[in-house]
């Protein structure tokens, strides 16, 4: 879709198929979306992390496609769930990184859409609170915490100003 001069990506609702790497390979590469909660604080930008529920590791909150839901929204859905934050969500995507999930005993490769959420309210119960901690640090801390290289880079690249 475009505008005069600008141009628009629409993701159409539906469940994500797999993109096969090869066709010798059963392993697919599975699409995942995922949320960057983030605040401001005196005038810096701070970004909340959650624990990995397997290895403890710092994470962004993430899931798989949801039927009937858009993939900022799934992102969304998935930060309330692991995270228990809510807020203003944002359509646009910050960027794409790539991780092996562990998934029965073997490991999945996925990508993951990486949509900005403005937290505007933290719960103190949500649905994954006992296997989950959560931590706000700033921009370049998080950076440091995630192990991901492109999410390292779509964290410290982040700019909420930029944000429409």
């Amino acid at each position: 879709m475009r505008n005069k001069g600008s141009k628009k990506l629409t993701i159409a609702k539906g469940k994500q198929k797999p993109i096969r790497l090869s066709l010798s390979d059963k392993r697919s590469v599975r699409t995942q979306f995922g949320a960057l909660p983030f605040r401001i604080r005196d005038g810096s930008v701070e970004i909340l992390l959650i624990t990995s529920r397997g290895t403890g590791r710092w994470i962004i909150p993430k899931g798989w496609p949801m039927d009937g839901e858009t993939p900022a929204g799934a992102a969304a859905t998935e930060a309330f769930e692991e995270a228990g934050v809510e807020g203003k969500l944002f359509h646009q995507v910050l960027g794409f990184y790539a991780y092996d999930k562990g998934f029965a005993g073997e490991r999945l490769p996925c990508v993951v859409a990486v949509f900005p959420l403005k937290v505007k309210k933290q719960l103190k119960s949500f649905p994954e609170k006992q296997e989950r901690r959560r931590k706000w640090v700033s921009r370049k801390k998080a950076a440091q915490l995630v192990g991901e290289p492109e999410l390292r880079q779509i964290i410290k690249d982040f700019d909420p100003k930029a944000l429409r």
